[in-house]
């Protein structure tokens, strides 16, 4: 449904005390969304996910690469010509409080787009207000109790719902999930997860979820393909279960070992990474973006940036006895890919904490 080749967005600023300063959010991006399937961004806060997803929905504009949607390539059409294709991926925002007007009625919200599609499809007003219901519904809502109701007047699960259907409305083929979750409360999490999986089963639509949640990326994108992403760059991916169970580049398990457990309930592994420094998008350097911050980074890494590359070629591969397959034990690898000159696959631990 969506290929994405080599998409880099730099952003230049010069703010009056802080100078000129240059911001790549992303950096060459490749990834494959098929019809029907899933794929995952996870990653720290300001490495470029948000920036992914809004040049997907033509929210923002790309510097350099090719965006495929559907067999038709975009970067060469004018903004009206691409319109179309950018009606068919919608977007489900992190925030459900600001994504909703206030002063406008569910019915209201939802009656907008779907009388804009009736331009397209000639419906009456009475399929309209059809639609509506059978799309609250959808997601799991009742028409007759939320429909006369104001944003201010549902619960934060509730209002996600909403966004949902408005995002249903145009019936788009992709829907794009920016952090859907992370202002919910986390009684409610769970049931919007599910609905997105349910989506995707029950009407075929491709699903790119975005989020720092190694845990709602392995529900929601079971079966599809895991992109761990830093500083604008992909350094790991390959199958969802396959990413988070044997990861082989330190950033990875450095986020893996930030999840909390309880003390006393799961079993502690042997090891724990944390990043040596904190995020400075400021400093730059020839080799891996991530050798400032990475426990095990060598001379090599902070003069020669590693591509992406599949897991088994090169250093530290599967034919490598000390390398990440050999380690792993975990037999194929599929299209395991890493960007690390030193891959390995560790049994990492979360941080603990007490009962």
């Amino acid at each position: 449904m969506i290929e994405a080749r080599n998409i880099t967005r730099t952003y230049r600023t010069h703010g009056a005390f802080t100078g000129p300063r240059t911001v790549h959010a992303l950096r060459g991006v490749d990834f494959t969304l098929p019809k029907g399937g899933a794929v995952s961004f996870i990653g720290e806060s300001g490495c470029g996910k948000t920036t992914l997803g809004k040049i997907l929905t033509g929210l923002e504009t790309f510097d350099g690469g090719e965006l495929v949607v559907d067999g038709t390539e975009l970067s060469g059409l004018s903004p009206r010509r691409r319109a179309p294709y950018f009606r068919r991926i919608q977007m489900v925002h992190q925030d459900p409080y600001s994504a909703l007007n206030p002063t406008r009625t569910v019915g209201q919200i939802l009656g907008d787009p779907l009388r804009m599609r009736a331009k397209e499809t000639g419906a009456s007003r009475r399929e309209q207000e059809d639609r509506a219901a059978e799309l609250l519904e959808l997601v799991g809502l009742q028409p007759d109790g939320v429909l006369g109701k104001y944003p201010h007047q549902l619960s934060g699960g509730q209002r996600q719902r909403v966004v949902i259907a408005r995002a249903l409305t145009v019936d788009p083929e992709v829907l794009i999930a920016d952090e859907a979750v992370s202002m919910i409360d986390v009684s409610m999490r769970l049931g919007i997860l599910s609905l997105l999986r349910d989506l995707r089963e029950r009407l075929g639509i491709s699903l790119l979820f975005i989020t720092h949640d190694v845990a709602t990326a392995r529900y929601v994108g079971e079966g599809g393909e895991l992109h761990v992403i830093y500083r604008g760059q992909v350094i790991e991916r390959g199958p969802t279960d396959r990413v988070i169970q044997a990861p082989v580049h330190p950033y990875t398990q450095c986020l893996l070992s930030a999840i909390p457990v309880l003390r006393g309930i799961e079993e502690p592994g042997p090891d724990r990474l944390v990043p040596l420094a904190s995020l400075d998008e400021r400093t730059d350097t020839p080799g891996c973006l991530f050798a400032p911050r990475c426990p095990f980074a060598t001379d090599a890494c902070t003069a020669e940036r590693p591509a992406l590359v599949r897991l088994g070629d090169g250093a530290g591969g599967a034919d490598d006895p000390g390398g990440a397959d050999g380690a792993a034990g975990a037999g194929d690898a599929g299209d395991h890919r890493h960007a690390c000159l030193h891959p390995e696959a560790r049994h990492v631990v979360a941080v603990e904490a007490a009962v």
